[in-house]
């Protein structure tokens, strides 16, 4: 008897043990995935085959602070770049808390490089930063702002309509300029920081809106499950791509921190969206 429990506490040890390096070891890797940088790639088919094979880059929640360096920042236009997209989009939270943290962001935006411009909206850090200061300096970057706007875009002889709307929490988001003279047949793009704003708009022709906000999660149980996440609507609008009525919401993990230096299972994104035809 008495061996058999000292077998038992034995065994109990050894299993603690290995728990112990194992939660010490994922505790260690959190520190590092937020330099993790990954490729998510969507297919989204299109009406008009002469969109078909564009390349749309999107980028959100930079979080540009004292814990996301603009070697990070610059690491990420570098592979953006690399990947020579038709267009960039960026999903706003440029920066988390500081002011002095902008100008030396958006002078690193600057060098992305995109056939049909780079186009932005505002997100709620940057909201509650300075609207103002961030503004002047994208346009400084040669960024278009979507605040609450919207513009008709040429590719390949055919034309499609990209807007945005301001901060949904704590602005005021207008669609009207984004869908006043479209058709059914023409391709709509919405951008919105965040994504239970699609919840406000669902009924209207939006083909594909882009969100970010959520960070994934940041800190999720292994990609299943987010303790804590910046939305109403819990884990529906987390990551990834979602259908809503006629509506196809990606949203994405951003590529900054904020709160915690740390990710975990929740890699930073760059987006990239190819359009293809949907053959009908």
């Amino acid at each position: 008897m008495k061996l058999m429990k000292s077998g038992m506490l034995m065994n109990w040890i050894r299993i603690s043990f290995f728990l112990v390096i194992w939660f010490i070891l994922m505790f260690i890797y959190s520190f590092f995935e937020k330099y993790f940088i990954t490729v998510k790639k969507y297919k989204i088919e299109v009406k008009k085959s002469a969109l078909a094979g564009m390349k749309i880059i999107f980028l959100a929640d930079f979080h540009h602070s004292e814990i996301v360096s603009r070697r990070f920042i610059r690491k990420i236009v570098n592979k953006v770049n690399d990947l020579q997209p038709d267009l960039i989009i960026l999903g706003g939270d440029y920066v988390s808390s500081r002011k002095r943290y902008i100008r030396p962001l958006f002078q690193i935006l600057k060098d992305l490089k995109a056939k049909l411009g780079v186009y932005g909206v505002i997100g709620n850090h940057d909201y509650q930063v300075s609207k103002t200061e961030i503004l002047r300096e994208m346009r400084n970057a040669n960024i278009i702002s979507l605040d609450n706007e919207a513009y008709w875009i040429k590719y390949n002889h055919e034309k499609f309509k990209i807007g945005g709307v301001a901060d949904y929490l704590y602005d005021k988001p207008e669609i009207g300029n984004t869908i006043n003279d479209v058709t059914d047949d023409d391709f709509v793009i919405l951008v919105s920081h965040n994504p239970d704003y699609v919840e406000e708009v669902k009924n209207y022709h939006i083909d594909l809106m882009l969100s970010g906000h959520t960070h994934g999660g940041q800190v999720t149980i292994f990609g299943l499950y987010a303790p804590s996440i910046p939305s109403k609507y819990n884990q529906k609008y987390l990551t990834g791509l979602k259908r809503v009525l006629n509506t196809k919401l990606i949203i994405s993990n951003g590529l900054g921190v904020v709160g915690l230096p740390i990710r975990f299972f929740a890699p930073p994104q760059i987006v990239l969206v190819e359009l293809i035809s949907d053959n009908k």
